[in-house]
């Protein structure tokens, strides 16, 4: 484990797997960076991890508010949480990286884009322009406290679109994984306020990073007219519809990973 300081926060990072394989010396980025929705762990990555652990360093991160980070006052900013970001990378020694953030994590992704020189791309899984277009009831809705493994249960009701009590087994671990890893209520709504109040709809231009947005058809947090709009406006960005909710990247992985790697493949 690592933990680097930002302005007196503590925030805990990890990194897995080879940043410069000899072989591959002259590539732009080998490092991937993953930016979680609001009150989600780390784990919500770990499905992607697998899929990259050849070939590519993964880093993973705790926001300010979630897990092993700190949790100063809130309500955060998005700029506040994209300068977290910049701080462990730059700790780390990554010169370029690929940046892939769902819903909170997607606006931090933009927002450190267009304020540092770091991101090779960007992988955007349900993440709109404007808070504006984030559905605040659902979002809400995302939450559950830690020690009450039946509400975290029942909350994933809206980060999913197929039918959690189909998938039993997988639904109990991940119930496991949020008690150990997620956002307690005061990181939840810190983090929450960041996300709705964030807005770039009128200056997307100005992020001229290669994007690709990833939406679910049945995400209930924001919808998925938002993510072709925010497809459209950046210019560079790519959109494409994904099944499933706010979790798309957990529900559908396996077709997921095989875009991510031969998108970053593409970029190299």
């Amino acid at each position: 484990m690592t933990v680097v300081t930002n302005g007196g926060v503590d925030l805990y990072y990890e990194a897995r797997g080879d940043p410069r394989p000899p072989e591959d010396a002259d590539r732009a980025a080998d490092t991937v960076v993953f930016v979680e929705p609001a009150g989600y762990g780390a784990w919500v990555w770990g499905w992607q991890h697998a899929a990259l652990a050849e070939g590519f360093e993964t880093v993973t991160w705790d926001l300010r508010g979630t897990g092993r980070s700190d949790t100063p006052d809130g309500p955060y900013e998005v700029r506040t949480l994209a300068g977290d970001l910049e701080v462990v990378l730059s700790d780390h020694g990554v010169a370029k990286a690929h940046v892939v953030g769902a819903g909170l994590g997607g606006m931090v992704a933009l927002a450190h884009a267009d304020r540092y020189d770091r991101a090779a791309s960007l992988t955007l899984f349900g993440t709109t322009a404007s808070g504006d277009r984030v559905d605040a009831d659902a979002l809400d809705s995302l939450f559950a406290p830690r020690d009450d493994p039946e509400a975290l249960r029942a909350s994933l009701r809206n980060a999913f679109g197929a039918d959690i009590d189909a998938h039993a087994d997988v639904i109990d671990e991940i119930v496991g994984w949020r008690r150990e890893e997620d956002a307690d209520r005061a990181g939840f709504e810190a983090q929450a306020a960041a996300m709705r109040s964030f807005d770039r709809s009128d200056s997307l231009y100005e992020i001229t990073t290669p994007a690709r947005v990833y939406h679910g058809v049945d995400d209930a947090v924001v919808p998925t007219e938002a993510g072709r709009d925010l497809a459209e406006g950046l210019p560079r960005g790519e959109f494409t519809a994904v099944e499933g909710g706010h979790l798309c990247f957990v529900e559908e992985s396996a077709a997921v990973n095989d875009a991510l790697l031969g998108a970053f493949e593409r970029t190299e």
